[in-house]
């Protein structure tokens, strides 16, 4: 009875055409005769998260009513030679989008952007790092659980990439990691006392003495467990606390307490959180657009403070390589596949799956 008006907020969480949520959307959608997407990162990876965002609104746009038609015209994926020398197309490995003209020319009658740099004067940000240490026992479970889980590394499906970097930040926080890479990983703690967790060690450190608000940003939640542990004037903001319990947290936060201890995928979106300037990253995950999310809960309106931004990580580890491709906005799996084909041209090694182990062990 009514003509109802759509509003998407933070829609790169709709990029994926073939996710139940973005499937919903869009039959929601249908029903809908005035439609707005807005997100400050719509494009975290390459153009072809455009396609389900702009669909949304109108699959006339963009002229394709199918991905399959939209890839055919823009999408052009990596070609794999196997051992025995076929050749097939990676379908999970986009090389290039082509036609990106067409594409913005059909999307800009529909957009409209200001970059936050245009329309707000905000204080800056500054980034540094807190290297640590892992003790003897880590680096040798490190060596193991490399080893064991680049056995289940295959270059056609960034999957099993994703678990082997989740393999190894597990032992980097202080996790023990299940040995068999085709079974559910299951960790179990390293250290009897957080105490002795060289992470949990540069985290307090960077906060002895500290007087600020701090927001500490976690992966796991064994993580959060043991921070909260330690930190007696903490809060926690996850997703298995109620949404009552959550703003309780917050409010705490901006009141009294001094740490609010949360993980991306619940903090980094929806947060007012302004009247604090710092942030750590205690641990982080593979994604680029929360990443900027989080960041933004503090760099936004009513900012006075120079914003600082902390990672703590594991020196000479995949803690390394998954904040330089933070920094440098990269895809994490793409960058990983990318530095295993630099690394064999260099070695002069063929395309087979065993030199990809032994690259892959250089590299991490």
């Amino acid at each position: 009875t009514h003509k109802v008006f759509l509003v998407v907020d933070e829609s790169n969480l709709v990029k994926n055409k073939m996710a139940i949520r973005t499937e919903r959307i869009i039959e929601l959608s249908k029903h809908c005769q005035y439609k707005l997407i807005l997100n400050g990162t719509p494009i975290s990876k390459n153009e072809a998260d455009l396609f389900a965002q702009w669909y949304i609104l109108d699959w006339r746009i963009l002229g394709y009513q199918s991905f399959y038609s939209f890839a055919a015209n823009h999408l052009e994926y990596w070609t794999v030679k196997l051992p025995d020398g076929t050749e097939i197309t990676d379908k999970n490995r986009i090389k290039r989008v082509l036609n990106v003209d067409y594409l913005t020319e059909k999307i800009a009658p529909y957009t409209y952007q200001v970059k936050k740099v245009d329309c707000l004067k905000l204080p800056r940000k500054k980034y540094g790092r807190i290297n640590f240490i892992m003790t003897s026992e880590q680096d040798e479970a490190y060596i193991t659980a490399k080893a064991n889980y680049l056995l289940n590394v295959d270059e056609l499906k960034s999957e099993t990439i994703y678990k082997f970097f989740s393999a190894l930040q597990h032992v980097t926080s202080g996790r023990d990691v299940s040995p068999d890479p085709t079974k559910r990983m299951q960790t179990t703690p390293m250290f009897a006392d957080p105490k002795e967790n060289p992470r949990i060690q540069a985290l307090l450190r960077e906060l002895s003495g500290e007087t600020d608000k701090r927001i500490i940003f976690c992966k796991y939640q064994s993580e959060i467990d043991d921070i909260m542990s330690l930190l007696p004037n903490a809060v926690e903001f996850t997703g298995r606390l109620p949404q009552k319990k959550r703003q309780e947290s917050r409010d705490r936060f901006r009141n009294d307490a001094q740490f609010l201890v949360a993980n991306k995928a619940c903090g980094a979106y929806g947060l007012n959180l302004q009247f604090c300037h710092k942030i750590i990253f205690y641990n982080n995950d593979f994604d680029l657009a929360t990443r900027l999310q989080a960041e933004d809960r503090v760099h936004r309106i009513g900012q006075m403070h120079e914003v600082e931004i902390v990672d703590i990580c594991a020196m000479d580890t995949i803690d390394d390589f998954i904040t330089d491709c933070l920094t440098r906005k990269e895809n994490l799996a793409e960058a990983f596949k990318k530095e295993v084909e630099r690394a064999k041209k260099i070695s002069g090694y063929k395309c087979v799956s065993g030199d990809t182990r032994e690259t892959a062990i250089r590299i991490l």
